[in-house]
């Protein structure tokens, strides 16, 4: 039996403060940093308990969300007249009893047991058995080796060595990998103690979104201490492979490979995305979308503190208020662009960007009609005159933000690129989800800092001023983005990195 939804608890959203309608006054409806401090201490109050997924904290937020497109008089995007989209979570783990790896080389088979010998990694548990002849990958996993055709629909066998570090990019080179083939089994030589350890973390209960890895690919690893005899029958030397220089695709002569993993379900949630929509002021170009998104959620309470609650008051209460400063700029009379803003707040985004993923997988308007998505995280610290503005070198969004920067020094706000390409912020906020489906995409945030992840994310130490002068450009970008008769183009070779490869 499912156990009840985290629903429990969800307080009024009129007992949070909001801002008096035309709050502030003057330019822009009233962007004023008293008015986004205010929404930043309701939304990391730590009434919200973190905004864990899922969480009561999280549907308060989400409710306060819902209140605040109301008042401002967006329109439900959801068809059945709703501003919530909701997607399914379960607490799970893998039922060791009833999962089963098996490898045969003729008469010769080993049996790999689940939870000893195997190790579950990642994605999809179909409980059905995946049966087929091993292709084997040796030498360095190139991309050109992940991304190859021969891989389709094949149960993958790569000889990794444990004993030295690994790659950095292995990480994605596997998740390439399984993108295309069946099943992938990393043949392990772990020693006893480092496999162990992997073992009981693999054991623990794992929170994942129901929709996330429908037919994907499962990924196991399988120490090779119970599979000698059938290896040395199909003349597979793992020592050989690990050891080459050169990247190879081979098939095997007879080494089947049968894996059946099932899973046992302990817990079921839901999770909110809050999704609202200002209609555009032309006939025509109302029938497209220029997506704002800023995600809800952070990472709950970390036990044993004296301050236990992590606010998340910069990550990201800053951007969602920021948000909802735009959403009330754009409601002001005269403010509506012709095209229509939509306004996304995902959650799940610190547990891999899900409420974003749900929502382009699961569009509530047509993904065809957004024009472009600006996303906000972490948007109210660090330097006061500049934002890292990521994607500046992926389409034509760079040039008008550069032109409306231009015609506003008033704001005192200068777009940079990305200070730290290594940290790959590129794929850590729900713009990914949106680039990868084809839309053009400018993420703006000020960066990481030493209270992020940290109870210290406090909303007192927001720089309220600085995110107002960013909110405040937002409102003349997306305007002009939003009036532009002309869509937002991708330049042609970050549309083959980043969405064709998708």
């Amino acid at each position: 039996m499912a156990l009840p939804l985290f629903l429990s608890s969800i307080i009024l959203a009129a007992s949070l403060q909001a801002p008096a309608p035309g709050a502030g006054g003057g330019e822009l409806g009233g962007i004023t940093a008293a008015d986004l401090q205010r929404r930043v201490d309701n939304l990391a109050h730590d009434s919200m308990m973190g905004r864990d997924t899922p969480s009561p904290g999280l549907e308060r937020a989400a409710a306060y969300v819902v209140a605040e497109f109301r008042r401002l008089g967006l329109r439900p995007a959801d068809a059945a007249g709703g501003y919530v989209q909701r997607f399914g979570l379960s607490r799970w783990t893998v039922d060791s009893a009833a999962s089963r790896v098996e490898l045969s080389a003729g008469s010769t088979r080993a049996i790999a047991r689940v939870g000893l010998d195997v190790r579950f990694v990642g994605g999809g548990i179909a409980g059905e058995a995946i049966t087929g002849d091993a292709l084997l990958l040796a030498g360095p996993i190139t991309a050109e080796m992940a991304g190859s055709r021969r891989l389709e629909g094949r149960i993958v066998l790569l000889a990794l060595d444990y004993t030295r570090p690994l790659p950095s990019d292995l990480g994605d080179r596997v998740d390439e990998i399984a993108a295309r083939a069946r099943a992938v089994v990393l043949l392990s030589n772990r020693d006893s103690v480092a496999f162990a350890r992997r073992l009981e973390t693999a054991a623990e209960p794992k929170l994942t979104p129901d929709f996330l890895d429908e037919g994907s690919a499962p990924v196991i690893e399988v120490h090779q201490r119970v599979l000698g005899d059938v290896l040395e029958a199909a003349n597979i030397n793992p020592e050989r492979l690990r050891s080459g220089e050169r990247a190879e695709i081979t098939a095997t002569s007879g080494l089947r490979v049968s894996i059946r993993l099932a899973p046992r379900y302990l817990e079921r949630a839901q999770a909110p995305n809050v999704v609202g929509v200002l209609q555009g002021s032309d006939p025509v170009l109302r029938r497209e979308y220029l997506a704002f998104s800023a995600h809800s959620d952070h990472i709950g309470i970390t036990p044993g503190r004296i301050d236990s609650i992590n606010n998340g008051a910069d990550d990201n209460a800053s951007g969602l208020a920021g948000l909802l400063e735009l959403a009330e700029a754009f409601s002001e009379p005269g403010a509506r662009p012709r095209r229509s803003l939509l306004f996304l707040v995902p959650s799940g985004e610190e547990k891999g960007l899900w409420g974003s993923a749900y929502f382009t997988e699961h569009p509530t308007v047509p993904l065809e009609d957004i024009v472009a998505n600006l996303n906000m995280d972490l948007i109210g610290r660090n330097w006061p005159d500049s934002v890292i503005a990521v994607g500046l070198e992926q389409s034509t969004l760079a040039s008008t933000l550069q032109q409306v920067v231009a015609d506003h020094p008033e704001l005192r706000m200068a777009p940079i690129r990305d200070r730290w390409p290594e940290e790959r912020i590129f794929y850590r906020s729900d713009h990914y989800n949106f680039a990868r489906k084809g839309v053009p995409i400018l993420f703006f945030t000020s960066g990481t800092h030493p209270d992020y992840h940290q109870p210290t994310d406090a909303p007192d130490r927001i720089d309220a001023e600085k995110a107002t002068r960013l909110v405040r450009l937002l409102f003349y970008l997306g305007t002009e983005v939003a009036n532009d008769p002309e869509r937002p183009r991708w330049f042609p070779e970050s549309y083959r990195q980043i969405v064709e490869r998708h």
